[in-house]
């Protein structure tokens, strides 16, 4: 006789059906359960002492039985202590302690402890939308996750406690009241309360300009000034002129949070936009993901929002580096010699630097006093490849005296702005309803191949643009991603074709690719 029950295993950010399979050998009071099979890891296979010990502390008789436990797809490396409770119930249904009728309705996960409590695990919210994808009546999670996963519709979440009640769930000897989401997800990205605002910012009114076009279109920036003038509140402050999240998107960010195991009992779900800001001593792994036990790095928790680096000079090097092609991309892929996993990272990169190494490099008050081979050496940490893929080059002046004592006049506020970066992000979802166009979202993600289809630029507009990469010798990534934040600038005055005043204003926010920048 075989057993058949169903857990899941996380493949990046998905999840995909596991089937526990157990089958009697026969009895053999000394050796108990035999083995796991299906490429189980170290935890795995040391669940079945937990299973054996909850077993026992959780009223259940010992399992005596020579049991095989295969854990299908036999391909797939099965990692976490997660397969302890479906293993557990597998065991107790081939030893005729529970009926087997209700295991194939149910995905069942958790880890056990050895007096047969149920623990918490990472990876619930994925495994639950993997339940509902695949016909699954429901899904039996440890209690603390059990919010987590009820934000998904359509599909019955049961949190347990400890294993006797797991088990006599299934058996149908209790009824269990599955779990409500304590706050439904569209009000809760409704009701969204940001720390910071641009009304709190005095002055800087380029700035702000540079980072509405940014948030319309969803382009990477960098804020260049000198210690002081604001490029840290003006960065925290992007969050709240951001559009509010879709649904799809929330999940999306959730399961990427709950793999990281970022997601508990208080925060459930992630309603608003992230905002995740690395400290510059962060190596290359923790920042695009990997490891021995693979995890989504800040680039993918960041993803569907926004990624800060503050002195951006001060990162490593290879970090850095490592990022270009996810930002080209929007996903990062993590191979190894036994794996290889794939993450998205569509984030929004802002970054912050001093202009040299004192950070007094061009301030109207204060003279800098670095040799200018300090200079040239501080400015080439960042190389060149990684500013090409940046579209804004804003440079943040340092705010008068009079302007930060002046109390009367109030700057516009982080709602007033949000209200267009929202209606310019309207006028792009219509525009990429097209089929061939479902993958884009802003026109940030515009491939080059469609750049000519999408940006419509007029002859005036298109001479003055060859004149800026002639002058200016830019690469055709810089070309492309001029089109693009014009194409941006054109959503947001809500107009069809990108006039002259869009370019030329796309071209000034190139600063670090003017040859005597900074001399």
């Amino acid at each position: 006789m075989v057993v058949k029950g169903y857990a899941s295993a996380l493949v990046g950010v998905e999840a995909i059906v596991v089937t526990v399979e157990s089958s009697s050998m026969g009895f053999n009071g000394e050796m108990g359960v035999t083995c796991v099979i299906g490429l189980p890891d170290n935890s795995v296979k040391e669940s079945l002492f937990r299973c054996e010990a909850a077993i026992t502390h959780s009223g259940f008789e010992k399992v005596r039985q020579r049991q095989i436990i295969n854990l299908s797809p036999a391909n797939l490396r099965k990692e976490g202590s997660g397969y302890d409770l479906p293993i557990a119930i597998a065991m107790l249904a081939m030893s005729f302690q529970i009926p087997m009728e209700r295991l194939g309705q149910y995905i069942v996960m958790g880890e056990l402890s050895l007096d047969g409590k149920v623990k918490p695990i990472p990876g619930v919210l994925p495994m639950a939308m993997c339940a509902k994808k695949g016909g699954f009546v429901g899904v039996i999670v440890p209690a603390d996750n059990a919010f987590e996963a009820s934000v998904v519709d359509d599909i019955l979440v049961y949190g347990v406690k400890n294993l006797e009640e797991a088990a006599n769930f299934l058996a149908d000897r209790i009824k269990l009241t599955p779990v409500n989401h304590h706050t439904a997800l569209s009000e809760a990205m409704e009701n969204a309360t940001y720390e910071f605002d641009f009304a709190d910012v005095k002055g800087q009114e380029n700035v702000k300009r540079a980072l509405e076009i940014a948030s319309a279109g969803g382009h990477n920036a960098i804020l260049i000034g000198p210690p002081g003038a604001g490029k840290t509140l003006l960065a925290k402050s992007i969050q709240s002129i951001l559009p509010t999240m879709t649904v799809s998107e929330a999940l999306e960010t959730s399961a990427i949070h709950s793999v990281a195991g970022k997601l508990n009992q208080k925060q459930s779900v992630i309603s608003n936009r992230v905002f995740r800001s690395p400290h510059h001593s962060i190596s290359h792994i923790a920042l695009v993901g990997g490891g021995n036990t693979p995890k989504p790095g800040e680039i993918s928790l960041a993803h569907n929002g926004v990624l800060f680096l503050d002195e951006l000079p001060e990162f490593h090097r290879n970090a850095l580096e490592s990022m270009r092609q996810p930002i080209e991309d929007g996903k990062v892929h993590i191979s190894r010699s036994k794996f290889s996993i794939e993450y998205p990272s569509k984030f929004m990169l802002i970054a912050s630097m001093n202009p040299c190494p004192c950070g007094y490099l061009n301030h109207p008050t204060v003279e800098c006093k670095c040799p200018m081979g300090n200079i040239m050496r501080y400015l080439s940490k960042v190389s060149g490849p990684l500013l090409d893929r940046i579209d804004l080059h804003v440079e943040v002046s340092p705010i008068p005296i009079d302007d930060l004592s002046n109390n009367k006049d109030r700057s516009e506020s982080s709602a007033t702005i949000r209200e267009r970066v929202t209606m310019a992000r309207a006028i792009q979802k219509t525009r990429f309803q097209n089929s061939d166009f479902q993958h884009i979202h802003c026109n940030s993600q515009i491939p080059s191949k469609f750049i000519q289809q999408l940006c419509h630029i007029q002859p005036a507009s298109r001479t003055l643009l060859e004149s800026a990469m002639s002058r200016l010798q830019l690469s055709a990534r810089a070309y492309h991603r001029i089109l693009k934040v014009a194409r941006t600038i054109a959503d947001l005055a809500n107009e069809q074709e990108i006039q002259p005043e869009h370019v030329a204003e796309a071209i000034q926010y190139r600063s670090l690719d003017r040859s005597n920048w900074g001399n």
